[in-house]
C-alpha cells in the first residue's frame, strides 16, 4: 500500500488527475486506481511508464516511506 500512496503523493503533486495520469502513461485509469490502493502489484513496464509520466527516476517511486 505504501508503494501506492507513493504514486498518489506524487502524481497529486503534479497535479494530475487520474484521466490526466493514464493518458500520460498509456495505463487504464482504473489500473492506476487499483495500483495506487495497493489491489495490484505494477510491472517494470509499468513503472518506467508511471515514472515517465511523472518525470522522475524509477528509484524515486520505489523510495517511499511507509506510514
Amino acid at each position: 500500500m505504501e508503494f501506492g500512496s507513493n504514486i498518489r503523493k506524487l502524481r497529486l503533486s503534479k497535479k494530475l488527475s487520474y484521466r490526466q495520469m493514464s493518458l500520460l502513461c498509456d495505463i487504464d485509469a482504473s489500473n492506476l486506481k487499483r495500483i495506487e490502493k495497493g489491489n495490484v502489484n505494477a510491472t517494470i513496464l509499468t513503472l518506467h511508464e508511471l515514472a515517465r509520466a511523472l518525470e522522475v527516476n524509477v528509484d524515486v517511486l520505489l523510495k517511499y516511506k511507509p506510514e
